[in-house]
């Protein structure tokens, strides 16, 4: 089977006890932190073992920045389309456009018909995951009423919205051909599992996805492969992590599959996962897919002859990721954008006179190793948006009178946003923390380094300097505020704003310049480094 060149992607499948309700949380924070782009949570109702699925998705959009979250998958049966549609709508908007929507027929059906769902045959939940998947469309749609005339699920004149953030797309949990096909037809992704649809089997459901996406008039290409994995003895894919990127690069090259889904049960596998295996395992796909398109531009192949895209790139082995890091490839870390919310009136600085740095150069490549260093940088902002988060939550405790100023205080100075200097650089400042490798005297090294390596960055580094010292001044103003409530009975309708509106300017102005420094940082750090 063909690779189809999808991007591959790397997340998580949380398993959220009820018993232990925190380590979910701990574990989407250990996802995002460790750079992967997904993290997903099963979708069983009926197990009153498990937290509820869309609630804990909830909880890790509002605790991480960047990763993408999904039902893994939405029981159909027991989540009504319309109702789904609306969730997956109102989550992606709350989160910048993060979500996605893994849909599924239903299993377990005793489990299904005692909480009160139906009780399908095969034939028939084909058919309702048709409905159902044209009902969430629709509502998605802008325009007028929404109508889909259905066996099992329709709208009749419903309004359609909240709209998305973004596209969001539906990815299908399919095991049966039936199933496959209408994947193929309509869906916009497969995800299967390991138990289920194991490696030996993927490139049969693969060719049926295909053919029925080219009936349908569709890109076979339209439709991403996903995959549940289930590592250990007996599983996939089989060994240690370091044994897992050949395997994993040698199944998205034979069968097209582009994301993989570990379950998360330790924060160590996870970032064991996001910082070793995810990049492993790309540049040993980079590499012979660079080979591949080398071997397209030098031959045309005769007539009958097999296409270079048939020809191996599927065959992987360490020589290939040995080319990958000597070539490289473009620059994979993006910046996480301003949500573009603001809170406040005020603005301690014009956005529009910020100054940028030289272009990069587009053909430039990048090995992991030089990528290292602006991942680093988007994991200790990563600390100061939770940082942010939880002063917000702090604040408003105070606000709501369950919490007296006195504990908001201890509780603010434990924040890394307080204990460190933001004059000295908030690369720097958090930079020590998350990687635990480098001393305070650090602070002083990456701005004066960069300067050094690309003087006409220079404009940029000053202003980034002037905002660290901007911000700092509000998280000061803020302290005052809560000094100056320590032992009062009441706030005050003046306090309370007064604390209100600071808290309020420091979230647009951290997450504007965190946004801004990362923009104009990334590249240059992972050309240069960071001088030491």
């Amino acid at each position: 089977m063909p690779d189809y060149g999808h991007d591959v992607l790397f997340g998580t499948v949380l398993l959220p006890a009820a018993g232990q309700a925190q380590d979910a949380v701990a574990l989407a924070r250990s996802t995002d932190r460790a750079g992967l782009d997904l993290l997903s949570v099963p979708d069983h109702p009926y197990q009153p073992g498990f937290l509820d699925a869309w609630t804990v998705l909830a909880v890790a959009a509002a605790v991480t920045s960047r990763v993408r979250v999904f039902p893994n998958v939405a029981n159909l049966p027991l989540r009504p389309p319309a109702a789904l549609a609306r969730t997956a709508a109102s989550l992606d908007r709350l989160s910048g456009g993060r979500v996605e929507l893994g849909l599924g027929a239903g299993a377990y059906w005793d489990r299904i018909t005692a909480e009160g769902g139906p009780h399908r045959t095969p034939g028939e939940a084909v058919t309702a995951t048709r409905e159902a998947v044209e009902v969430i469309r629709a509502l998605w749609s802008r325009g007028g009423r929404a109508h889909v005339d259905g066996k099992h699920y329709g709208l009749y004149g419903a309004a359609p919205g909240p709209e998305p953030a973004h596209g969001i797309s539906v990815w299908i949990g399919a095991v049966g051909p039936r199933m496959l096909r209408l994947t193929g037809a309509v869906a916009d992704g497969w995800l299967p599992s390991v138990p289920h649809v194991p490696p030996g089997r993927l490139a049969a459901g693969q060719r049926i996805v295909d053919e029925a996406a080219v009936e349908a008039g569709r890109s076979p290409q339209a439709v991403r492969r996903l995959y549940n994995l289930s590592p250990g003895d007996g599983g996939f894919p089989r060994g240690g992590p370091a044994d897992w990127p050949e395997q994993l690069a040698e199944l998205t090259l034979e069968t097209g599959t582009s994301a993989y889904l570990l379950p998360a049960h330790h924060p160590e596998l996870v970032q064991i996962f996001g910082q070793e295996v995810a990049p492993a395992t790309r540049e040993l796909v980079a590499a012979a897919r660079a080979r591949r398109d080398g071997a397209r531009t030098d031959r045309v192949p005769a007539a009958g002859a097999p296409s270079p895209d048939a020809v191996s790139g599927n065959a992987v082995s360490r020589g290939a990721a040995g080319a990958a890091r000597e070539a490289g490839r473009p620059l994979t870390v993006r910046p996480t954008p301003d949500p573009g919310l603001r809170h406040s009136a005020v603005r301690l600085w014009d956005e529009a006179s910020r100054p940028t740095g030289p272009p990069s150069d587009p053909g430039r490549r990048y090995t992991p190793r030089q990528e290292e260093p602006a991942r680093n940088l988007i994991a200790a902002h990563d600390q100061l948006r939770e940082d942010l988060a939880r002063l917000r939550e702090i604040v408003g405790q105070v606000l709501a009178e369950t919490l007296d100023a006195g504990q908001a205080r201890s509780e603010l100075q434990k924040l890394s946003m307080r204990q460190n200097s933001w004059t000295l650089g908030a690369y720097c400042a958090s930079y020590c923390r998350v990687t635990t490798l480098h001393h305070l005297r650090e602070d002083d090294d990456l701005f004066p380094h960069l300067r050094r390596a690309q003087p006409e960055l220079g404009p940029v580094l000053d202003r980034l300097a002037e905002e660290h010292h901007a911000i700092h001044g509000v998280i000061e103003r803020i302290d005052r505020e809560l000094v100056a409530s320590v032992g009062s009975e009441d706030l005050g309708p003046e306090r309370m704003r007064g604390l209100r509106e600071a808290v309020d300017l420091l979230t647009d102005a951290l997450l504007s310049h965190l946004s801004y420094e990362e923009r104009e940082l990334i590249e240059p750090m992972a050309r240069f480094g960071t001088g030491w």
